[in-house]
């Protein structure tokens, strides 16, 4: 029987992983420069968890969860997205009495929905995502842009452009809602289906329908930044002015709307604008979340947010020909010539290692030529050569591969020897 990966996954595999690999230590790095710390949640959490979180009226919530009844009954869901999970930890844990303030984690993971799958869109995907818990300082929502994207640019992206919007605060997005309800209802019947159910649940969210994007009721539809009030308004010129001072260049596009119901005040996207990358352009995307952590259980306090897809990151770096920095140098490969070599030479690859270097040799009693293939192959810089002659005078050859100078050392010796040529060849 043949089996293959279920639909909508992938194997990502030597070769291709080192590219994620380089991402996510990238967004490590950057995570330690601004002071977030990484967080590792289950990967499934009861399912009330996120529809309380995320919200119930989402197309997450609605369509996409994979959810599922364990042995006790219980409804569990794998988790679509990390926000909730990080919220619920920070909630759990108390990690809110903590002195340092605000709290900044950190995720990387995969997350799962059921969606159709496309280039860039899995039903199990990977994200990185921060949040900053604890703080309603504008400067905050800035610096949360700022890293998401420093990360992008650090790794060689050029065509990004920054969207941000205002959703308000409670009574701003209340006066906008009622507005909506009373642009909208003339027209309903002419909307999908999810429009005309969200025209109760959250009229917000018919501004995001896909289906409907070219009606024309959508071009005129009444804008937030209309209905912000004295205080929302001036949070979101704080946070402009923040991005400005930070040289982070950006739009207002006040029809941006995130897809999740926890979403006020700051709503950003980062989309890329690389030539052929796709109808689909939105890379991440992210906002503050003030009034989750009340919804989750915990006190009450602010946050906010981003989450990046890390396939469509690679996706963006593909269209714009950007090749990450894959290393595939193997430091030292040893070649042996007869069974009396072989005890010798894996005491000395093992002092190797230990010593921190990338060593491999031969499992498959091959002919010396087809060695010197193999570490040709793995780009070896040296190749240490151990015949049962040399080991009889306690000697070892080693080999240059980029100069092809060949030196006779003593096998004690070859550890040093091989350290300090790369010592100074680095």
């Amino acid at each position: 029987m043949s089996f293959q990966i279920p639909r909508g996954t992938q194997d990502i595999l030597p070769g291709e992983v080192e590219k994620w690999q380089i991402i996510e230590e990238k967004a490590k790095e950057l995570c330690r420069n601004y002071n977030y710390h990484e967080i590792r949640t289950p990967i499934f959490e009861h399912t009330e968890l996120f529809q309380r979180g995320v919200g119930d009226s989402t197309d997450i919530v609605q369509k996409e969860m994979y959810t599922f009844k364990d042995r006790g009954d219980r409804n569990l869901t794998l988790r679509p997205e990390g926000t909730a999970s990080t919220v619920r930890a920070y909630v759990q844990n108390k990690l809110y009495g903590e002195a340092q303030q605000p709290t900044k984690l950190y995720y990387i993971g995969p997350m799962f929905r059921y969606e159709r799958p496309q280039k860039g869109r899995n039903r199990q995907f990977v994200q990185f995502g921060i949040e900053a818990l604890g703080s309603n300082d504008p400067a905050i929502d800035a610096e949360v842009i700022a890293l998401a994207m420093q990360l992008y640019q650090e790794l060689g992206l050029k065509h990004l452009k920054l969207v941000v919007n205002s959703l308000g605060d409670k009574e701003s997005r209340q006066a906008h809602k009622d507005a909506l309800v009373k642009h909208f209802t003339p027209v309903i019947s002419e909307l999908c289906g999810d429009c005309q159910n969200r025209i109760e649940t959250n009229p917000l969210r018919i501004l995001d329908c896909k289906k409907d994007r070219d009606h024309e009721t959508m071009k005129t539809a009444p804008s937030i930044l209309d209905y912000l009030n004295d205080e929302s308004r001036e949070f979101f010129e704080n946070v402009k002015s923040y991005l400005e001072e930070m040289d982070v260049s950006y739009e207002v596009d006040p029809t941006l709307v995130r897809g999740l119901d926890y979403y006020n005040h700051t709503a950003f996207e980062i989309m890329s604008e690389a030539p052929g990358f796709g109808a689909i352009t939105t890379l991440s995307g992210g906002g503050r979340y003030n009034g989750l952590v009340e919804d989750i259980g915990g006190p009450e306090t602010p946050g906010i947010g981003f989450a990046m897809s890390l396939e469509r990151f690679l996706l963006a770096l593909e269209a714009e020909q950007v090749e990450l920095p894959v290393q595939t140098v193997l430091d030292c490969y040893m070649i042996t010539l007869g069974e009396k070599t072989k005890k010798q030479s894996i005491s000395l690859l093992n002092e190797l290692r230990k010593a921190g270097l990338q060593v491999d040799r031969d499992y498959l009693d091959k002919k010396m030529k087809a060695q010197f293939k193999a570490a040709d192959r793995l780009n070896a810089r040296y190749v240490l050569v151990l015949g049962e002659d040399e080991l009889d005078k306690g000697v070892i050859n080693i080999k240059d591969m980029a100069s092809g100078v060949q030196v006779e050392v003593k096998i004690e010796e070859a550890k040093d020897y091989v350290l300090k040529q790369l010592e100074g060849g680095r």
